[in-house]
């Protein structure tokens, strides 16, 4: 497993500074946030460097506002339009929530959501987010790592994917009384990408608990991944020997690899990868360079060694 970089600099260096002062208030009763320990956007040191130059974080690596994290948003269990996850997603319960684990684990069964968050450390992570559509955002996610999770129910030697599930409810949720997809969402994980300390569940978004509309109340963030990969309002985890089926993979496997990873020297069949739209640029924002890994290259390539990487997609 790759050695992992430290923060240089300090969360208030990015992330405003009204945001920054009320962000030492905990969510959903967990007792304590920890240790700066894991690594942010790898651009950060690269800014820390540039010592004499101005303002040493730019406007590229600013994080988005709330606003626009929570009113912009691909969630089609609850419509297909950007606006149709805020608009339509106050209904959904999330309190209680429970999360099944199954398959190759040696404790399998239901984890009361308020148990786990018991049982691990929140911590804050601001990370790339790279949608398969061609935009991008800058999340201060707050969250836990799913090794963490993986630990308390007990991979067994056998298990090398871990598949994810979200939430079922159509009374709750309107977009799945279409069959826009075949319901549940599904996503996978080999299980080394799952256990590496990139990987999280999140639970928050700046001081806030997770929006709905974000995928309350535990979402998984994989940031070298394409967003679809990082799945919402989770409900099941199973461990498995057999990589597991993906929605979009399913719909159409041309265009959505099981991987996913972000690429821009590989086009999807319909669109540049090359390029990114930053939400929040503004209409005439110029488009910026996608990075290989989203910018995560440095702790993630050394997974995929050996691998044709024109055919992540």
């Amino acid at each position: 497993m790759p050695v992992l970089r430290k923060p240089t600099l300090n969360w208030s260096d990015v992330t405003p500074k009204a945001d920054f002062m009320n962000r030492r208030q905990l969510m959903m009763g967990a007792a304590a946030l920890g240790a700066i320990a894991s690594p942010v956007a790898a651009e950060l040191e690269t800014a820390a460097a540039a010592e004499g130059e101005g303002d040493p974080v730019t406007a590229e690596l600013m994080p988005n506002t709330l606003e626009e994290i929570t009113s912009y948003n691909n969630f089609y269990e609850f419509g297909t339009g950007k606006d149709d996850p805020s608009r339509y997603s106050a209904g959904l319960t999330t309190d209680p929530w429970a999360v099944q684990i199954d398959g190759l684990v040696d404790k399998p069964g239901s984890y009361d959501l308020a148990d786990i968050l018991g049982r691990v450390t929140l911590e804050e992570r601001i990370y790339r987010f790279r949608c398969v559509e061609a935009w991008s955002m800058v999340v201060p996610w707050v969250g836990f790592e799913l090794s963490c999770l993986l630990d308390i129910a007990g991979v067994q030697p056998g298990a090398k994917y871990v598949a994810f599930e979200t939430l079922v409810r159509p009374e709750e949720m309107p977009g799945q009384r279409f069959r826009t997809l075949d319901w549940p969402y599904r996503e996978g994980l080999r299980l080394d990408e799952a256990m590496h300390p990139l990987t999280i569940m999140a639970t928050g978004i700046y001081d806030e608990p997770l929006p709905n509309q974000n995928g309350a109340p535990l979402r998984l963030v994989v940031p070298w991944k394409y967003g679809f990969k990082s799945i919402k309002s989770i409900v099941r985890m199973t461990l498995t020997e057999e990589e597991p089926p993906t929605t979009w993979n399913q719909i159409n496997a041309r265009e959505y690899g099981f991987y996913s990873n972000v690429n821009p020297e590989v086009s999807h069949p319909r669109w540049s990868q090359a390029s990114e739209r930053r939400i929040g640029g503004g209409l005439f924002a110029r488009r910026e360079p996608t990075l290989m890994y989203n910018g995560y290259g440095e702790e993630v390539a050394s997974l995929y060694d050996g691998m044709d990487l024109a055919k992540f997609y």
